[in-house]
């Protein structure tokens, strides 16, 4: 599998660009990391004009980082002269001044110099001089045009494989005309128009829950400012998804205790217990509790619900036995239950008027009947010892 770029599975460029000449390279590593940068973009033929590490060398080949193929096909050569022989075009790469009356070129310009000679099939070279003191004067001198780059006066010097490098890219990018190998893949088209104004309008349905549109003569105003939030982002179709989805998760509470419900802790508390005295939300001609009521309830939880919630979500004894919140069984709404364990768990509340314990009664004979197992939690313990009370559940349920 290819890794760090590298993919053997592509096809090389081969395409004919500059020859690169090293005059006297000290440093094996150098070669090797110049041969790298070669292959980066394209190029291929290498010359050696007297290296002083023994040549061929295991640290330029370690350097070069699988570029073998520009390091096998390097030519060594006595001189610079002979080098540059067959050359009809040469630039000689220098940070330094040599006072000499020739044109001064920069690395984009370098290549728009050479593409029409290479494209005639003429040679043309890029020599780059010793690691400690660049090119002699008199090796300059063999150039058509000097090439350097614009960097820092009072640090110029470029190691030379950055040298290199920096020339290649010029060259690479105007021969394949700039094209990047990859782009973001599109892999969902835009958003219609449609899906975009059901988003804001669910969006805004669920803002208004909060009263987020205040005051209401900035209504509008917000509005006009919030789509156009999500008109500049130009979204795709899975975009507008995924939005609504975590808008939708975010109301709705899917897992776990919503925190923006409406009601707050002690009101739902009163919602409860109006439901226990009134018949558990079932409306008399029919069975089962109201359509919507455990989804009201879910997401709004007591105190003792969200701290008993959290607990078994985060406590790894229960992790995987099923626990669900405000579950209809049957006639009942359950405050927890397991269907696989056939356990629920009933939070007892610290203030409960007589009917609604002779309905709690009623509803736990019920759920006997049918095999249920129900463990009495009492909302004070939770709030008072919370871990021992997780104890005694674990404990009942094996």
């Amino acid at each position: 599998m290819p890794g760090a770029g590298t993919d053997k599975t592509k096809r090389w460029s081969a395409q004919a660009g500059p020859v690169v000449v090293l005059v006297e390279p000290q440093l094996p590593e150098n070669i090797g990391a110049a041969a790298r940068a070669m292959a980066n973009f394209g190029l291929a033929r290498l010359r050696l004009v007297s290296p002083r590490p023994s040549w061929p060398n295991p640290k330029a080949s370690m350097m070069a980082a699988g570029a073998d193929r520009v390091l096998d096909r390097a030519a060594l050569y006595d001189s610079l002269p002979a080098a540059i022989a067959d050359c009809s075009f040469v630039f000689a790469a220098t940070a330094r001044v040599h006072d000499q009356a020739k044109p001064v070129v920069g690395a984009a310009e370098a290549a728009a110099l050479m593409a029409p000679r290479i494209a005639e099939g003429e040679a043309v070279a890029v020599v780059f001089g010793r690691e400690r003191n660049g090119l002699e004067n008199h090796e300059v001198a063999l150039a058509d045009r000097i090439l350097t780059l614009p960097v820092n006066p009072a640090f110029a010097s470029l190691n030379l494989a950055q040298a290199v490098l920096v020339v290649a890219y010029e060259w690479f990018k105007l021969s394949s005309g700039g094209k990047l190998p990859f782009a973001m893949p599109e892999k969902s088209a835009a958003a219609p128009k449609e899906q975009l104004l059901a988003f804001f309008a669910s969006l805004e349905r669920e803002l208004e829950k909060v009263e987020f549109f205040r005051p209401p003569d900035k209504r509008e105003t917000m509005q006009i400012n919030l789509r156009n939030i999500f008109t500049r982002m130009a979204p795709t179709q899975q975009d507008i998804q995924t939005l609504h989805g975590v808008i939708m998760a975010i109301a709705e509470g899917r897992k776990g205790p919503a925190r923006g419900g409406v009601l707050d802790g002690a009101a739902a508390e009163m919602l409860r217990a109006l439901l226990a005295e009134h018949g558990g939300g079932r409306v008399p001609s029919e069975w089962g509790p109201v359509r919507g009521l455990s989804r009201l309830l879910r997401r709004n939880p007591t105190d003792a619900e969200r701290a008993l919630w959290q607990a078994l979500v985060n406590d790894r004894r229960f992790a995987g036995r099923g626990f669900k919140r405000q579950t209809p069984i049957g006639a009942h709404i359950c405050d927890f239950v397991s269907f696989p364990l056939k356990v629920v768990l009933e939070i007892i509340p610290g203030e409960e008027s007589v009917a609604a314990a002779a309905a709690r009664a009623d509803r736990n004979d019920w759920l006997a009947a049918r095999g249920y197992t129900v463990i009495a939690l009492p909302s004070a313990e939770i709030e008072s010892n919370l871990p021992g009370l997780l104890e005694r559940v674990a404990q009942e349920i094996g």
